[in-house]
């Protein structure tokens, strides 16, 4: 491994992103790390290195934030290798019952933070012209739950951003993926991490159903967060890294059987789909 790659991952101190910069350092990988509470991250990640080691306290949506932490990253270590879009949080309930500010807040900090951050590093990686940005999103994004329509929003912007992201970078010799994991043990279903609004109103069953299935699972999900953090170090290893990736095995089914029906239902209505298009003369 390359370990004199430079990472930068966002939202560290606690689950995924914790677990990655803990297995970062382990390899002897360069790495700054931002948080909103740098104090909570320092002692959270436990390692003094100011070599290898640039804990940054960074508000996401602050443009200006932003810029200084990659300034301090490249004042620190040279360059930046690869880009960990992690920061983020879950919200279930039903979308009449959410209030108009928790959208947009979730908003906020699932999409815009993100399109943020890659916007303030990429002159760096096109100078370069060489990186590796991860957006970390959801199988939700592919294949939602009852309740999770707004953080599904959340995370089917950020893959859809992260396709296009793939076409413009292109040239730079800039890769992109965005990971798409189910249930991990990374404390997901925490109130730190989980935005959770029990439904008042009459009906809504399956989301009741479904809210209290996830959160009876919290502890105990499949996906192993270390196992995990590995797979992202040997993706930022491989010259051409998938665009999506699916971690879990729940993730991969899901997928699997919706684009099964995706293909089925397309078939279907092919003739209706390019029906709608101007008849075109035969010569």
């Amino acid at each position: 491994m390359n370990t004199s790659k430079v990472w930068y991952v966002t939202g560290a101190s606690q689950g995924l992103g914790l677990t990655l910069v803990k297995k970062l350092l382990e390899h002897g990988y360069r790495v700054a790390a931002t948080s909103r509470n740098v104090q909570k991250l320092k002692e959270a990640v436990g390692v003094i290195d100011s070599e290898r080691f640039l804990p940054l306290v960074v508000d996401l949506n602050n443009l200006d934030c932003i810029d200084e932490s990659v300034q301090q990253t490249l004042a620190a270590f040279g360059r930046i290798d690869v880009v960990v879009n992690n920061a983020g949080y879950g919200m279930t309930g039903t979308v009449e019952e959410l209030e108009e500010k928790e959208i947009r807040t979730i908003f906020d900090v699932n999409v815009f933070a993100a399109i943020n951050v890659v916007k303030k590093i990429l002159p760096q990686l096109r100078k370069q012209r060489s990186g590796y940005i991860i957006n970390i999103g959801s199988v939700a994004g592919f294949v939602g739950a009852p309740g999770w329509a707004v953080y599904s929003a959340t995370k089917a912007a950020l893959a859809a951003f992260t396709e296009v992201l793939a076409l413009d970078l292109k040239e730079f010799g800039i890769n992109t993926t965005v990971v798409e994991p189910s249930g991990f043990r990374t404390g997901f279903l925490t109130t730190d991490s989980l935005a959770y609004k029990a439904s008042k109103l009459d009906g809504y069953e399956a989301v009741k159903e479904t809210a209290k299935r996830y959160l009876e699972g919290n502890g105990i999900q499949p996906g192993d967060p270390d196992k995990a953090s590995e797979i992202l170090i040997e993706l930022a290893e491989s010259d051409q890294p998938p665009l999506h990736l699916y971690l879990g095995r729940d993730a991969y089914n899901r997928a699997a059987k919706k684009l099964n029906a995706m293909t089925t239902s397309l078939e279907e209505w092919k003739t209706v789909s390019i029906a709608a298009d101007f008849q075109t003369v035969k010569d």
